[in-house]
């Protein structure tokens, strides 16, 4: 989706997502699962670390390009075709979701029908058909609303089979049982068993942090002073930030459940480095040390669908180890090259950091080619 303000590009919107989708393929990549320095792992349950931040900050991102390229469409009139466009493009990025779980094998017996892609294509194409029946006012009051509800949700509604319901058990809370309910055990995301990280119910606050990010779309639109955009994007921030730890004590920080303190956390925390962003290479110009962010941005889904799909086929493939016993081309690689540089965490970090320079040059040679890959 273009991030264009008028006929300027919004170079910083490119790089915020440019640094997202690394950051997110670097965490999703490690020499191994067993060595993760702290912040580059996700908090167990209650909680937040910096990979945390990842998932939200690209749908805030997903948000403020809302606007900016459905904006002149509202102001010509919706259309057919607008919607028809905005149902295209969720379709085939929940199909793109579902085919990276999927391969290779195809065993829908064990399909997990939630995922990274499938909560944004949800999101994205709930947000952008509110966006284009509501103004900016709607949308806030929408937002807020969604929030208290979730809230209450989780907090009031008892769960069948469960003593006490509480959102401090990773099983009894409703958020989980809906999706054990809906999608069953085979469906939801393995490593946590009885509930999904993506799952149904959290998608609703999922939809709120989109919702931000529109709402910081339409502010960066307006016809405002470059300083009082910039101003307006801290103030607010920091505005979520405080309401988000005044919220924290009685709805924990929780990225699993995707909670309402997590949402006003973490838009603040992206309205804020979007802002430094803006100031520092919109405003200001500095733009050198940007070029490898915006490639990486311009080309945000090819990155995601090619890193994913290079980590199975490489995770599959069985080679003869050291020791002579089979292990996958992945392991190999790590322990042939990494696991001699350093200690086991910065081995797994130093694989992380090549994976993505890696695939730093493969984009590098789209964006040389004007090569860009969107749907």
């Amino acid at each position: 989706m273009a991030a264009e303000l008028g006929q300027t590009r919004l170079v910083s919107l490119d790089v915020f997502r440019g640094m997202t989708i690394a950051g997110m393929v670097m965490v999703n990549n490690p020499g191994t699962w067993s060595a993760l320095y702290p912040p580059l792992a996700h908090a167990d349950w209650h909680g937040i670390t910096p990979t945390d931040y990842i998932f939200p900050f690209f749908l805030f991102i997903v948000g403020v390009a809302i606007p900016i390229a459905l904006g002149k469409r509202v102001e010509e009139g919706v259309t057919r075709d607008v919607y028809l466009k905005i149902l295209r493009r969720s379709l085939l990025i929940f199909l793109i979701g579902s085919f990276l779980h999927l391969f290779p094998y195809f065993e829908f017996g064990t399909w997990r029908i939630p995922g990274v892609l499938q909560r944004i294509a949800v999101c994205y194409l709930i947000t952008s058909l509110i966006f284009l029946q509501t103004n900016w006012k709607q949308l806030t009051i929408i937002g807020v609303v969604l929030l208290l509800f979730y809230w209450l949700l989780m907090t009031i509604i008892p769960v069948p089979g469960c003593a006490v319901t509480t959102i401090d058990d990773k099983a009894c809370n409703l958020a989980a049982y809906l999706d054990r309910t809906v999608f069953g055990l085979d469906h939801i995301w393995r490593q946590a068993k009885v509930y999904d990280p993506e799952g149904l119910l959290s998608t609703l606050p999922a939809v709120v942090t989109t919702i931000a990010g529109v709402l910081t779309g339409l502010w960066l639109k307006a016809k405002r002073s470059d300083l009082e955009k910039v101003s307006g994007l801290f103030f607010f921030g920091l505005i979520l930030i405080v309401l988000a730890w005044c919220w924290n004590p009685f709805f924990p920080f929780n990225k699993a459940l995707w909670t309402s303190s997590y949402v006003l956390y973490t838009a603040g925390l992206a309205l804020c480095f979007l802002g430094f962003c803006y100031y520092l290479i919109d405003i200001k110009g500095y733009k050198s040390w940007t070029k490898p962010f915006v490639i990486f941005g311009v080309n945000a889904l090819a990155l995601y669908i090619g890193s994913g799909l290079l980590a199975r086929i490489w995770g599959i493939i069985q080679v003869t180890g050291a020791d002579g016993e089979k292990i996958s081309l992945q392991g190999w690689i790590y322990e042939t090259i990494f696991v001699r540089l350093a200690d086991a965490k910065t081995s797994s970090l130093l694989f992380a950091v090549s994976y993505i320079l890696f695939w730093l040059f493969l984009m590098w040679l789209l964006y040389r080619k004007r090569i860009f890959i969107k749907v």
